[in-house]
C-alpha cells in the first residue's frame, strides 16, 4: 500500500500546478475555457511522444482498441477529462487557487459514493473519515463564503461538484473497459485523444466568445499540460491501477489528493501573493491532514 500512497501524494503535488496556473491565467486576463482546452491540446503530442519513446507499437495498440470499442472510449473519456477539467477551470474565475483546490476535495466523498455503481458496498469507515476531511475544507472556506456571498460561493462550488463526480467516474469506468494489455500511460493517451471532440467544441465556443488565446496563456497552459496533465495524471492513474481490485484502498489513494490543498496554498501565497489563511482556515488545514491520515489507517486495517 505504501507505493500507491506515495504515487498519490506525488500526483497531488503536480496537480497543484493546475490550480495555481489556472488562477494565474485568470488574473492575467486569460479566458477560463482556453485554460481547459489548451491543456489537453498540448497534452496530446506530449503523451504521444512519451509512448513513442517507450517503444514501437504502443500508440498503435491504443488506436486499435479505440477502433474496436469507440463508444466507451469516447463516452468515459469525455466524462473523465472533459466534464472534469472544464468546470474546474471555470471555478478558477470565482476564487483563489487554494479555494478551488480545497473545494475540489469533494471528490474524496464522491469517489466513495460511486462504489455501488461498481458492485461494491459503500465503505462506511472511509466515508466517515472523508467527512472529517470535508469538515476541514468547509472551515478553510469560511472566510471566503462570508466575503463573497451566496452567488460567488455557488459559482465556485457547483462546477466543482460536477468535476468531483466526473473524474473518478470516468477513471474507474475506463479501468473497467481498458484491456490489461494497455498500461497507465496508454490509457491516459487514449482518454486524451478520445476527449478531443469535446475540447474542439469548447475551443470553438471560446474563440467565439473571447477570440484566440494570448501567448502567455499558451505558455502557462504548456506547463500545466506537462506537470498536471502528463506527470500527475500518469502518477495518479498508476496509483489507482495498483489498487484497482480493492475499493477501500482505491478510496485511500483518491483521498491523497487532499494534499493538493496544502501544495496549492503554499504556491498561491508565495507566487500569486494570495492572502495567508486565517486562524479558522489554518484549523481547517489541520483537520484535512488528520482526516487524510485517519482515512489511510482505517482502510489499511
Amino acid at each position: 500500500m505504501l507505493k500507491p500512497l506515495l504515487y498519490g501524494v506525488l500526483a497531488s503535488l503536480f496537480f497543484a500546478f493546475a490550480f495555481i496556473f489556472n488562477r494565474s491565467m485568470d488574473l492575467g486576463g486569460g479566458y477560463w475555457m482556453w485554460s481547459g482546452c489548451l491543456r489537453f491540446f498540448l497534452m496530446l503530442p506530449m503523451l504521444w511522444a512519451v509512448l513513442a519513446v517507450q517503444g514501437k507499437g504502443r500508440v498503435r495498440a491504443v488506436l486499435q482498441d479505440v477502433r474496436r470499442r469507440p463508444v466507451p472510449w469516447l463516452l468515459w473519456s469525455t466524462v473523465g477529462f472533459g466534464l472534469f477539467y472544464l468546470p474546474l477551470t471555470m471555478a478558477s474565475a470565482y476564487g483563489e487557487s487554494w479555494l478551488v483546490a480545497a473545494l475540489w476535495q469533494v471528490t474524496i466523498v464522491a469517489g466513495v459514493l460511486l462504489t455501488p455503481l461498481f458492485g461494491q458496498k459503500i465503505p462506511v469507515k472511509n466515508i466517515l473519515m472523508s467527512l472529517v476531511i470535508l469538515a476541514g475544507i468547509f472551515l478553510l472556506q469560511a472566510d471566503h463564503w462570508t466575503s463573497s456571498g451566496i452567488w460567488g460561493s455557488a459559482m465556485a462550488l457547483i462546477p466543482i461538484l460536477i468535476a468531483a463526480f466526473s473524474y473518478p467516474l470516468g477513471n474507474r469506468k475506463m479501468m473497467q473497459h481498458c484491456p490489461d494489455s494497455l498500461d497507465t500511460a496508454q490509457r491516459v493517451f487514449g482518454m486524451t485523444l478520445c476527449s478531443m471532440p469535446f475540447w474542439l467544441l469548447a475551443a470553438a465556443v471560446a474563440w467565439a466568445v473571447s477570440g484566440p488565446p494570448g501567448g502567455g496563456q499558451v505558455a502557462q497552459s504548456a506547463i500545466v499540460a506537462l506537470f498536471s496533465g502528463v506527470i500527475a495524471t500518469i502518477l495518479f492513474f498508476h496509483a489507482t491501477d495498483l489498487v484497482r481490485h480493492d475499493r477501500k484502498k482505491l478510496a485511500v489513494v483518491e483521498a491523497t489528493q487532499c494534499g493538493e490543498v496544502i501544495f496549492t496554498l503554499l504556491g498561491g501565497v508565495f507566487f500569486l501573493h494570495d492572502a495567508a489563511p486565517s486562524l479558522v482556515a489554518g484549523l481547517g488545514l489541520l483537520v484535512i491532514i488528520v482526516g487524510m491520515v485517519c482515512n489511510s489507517l482505517v482502510s489499511t486495517k
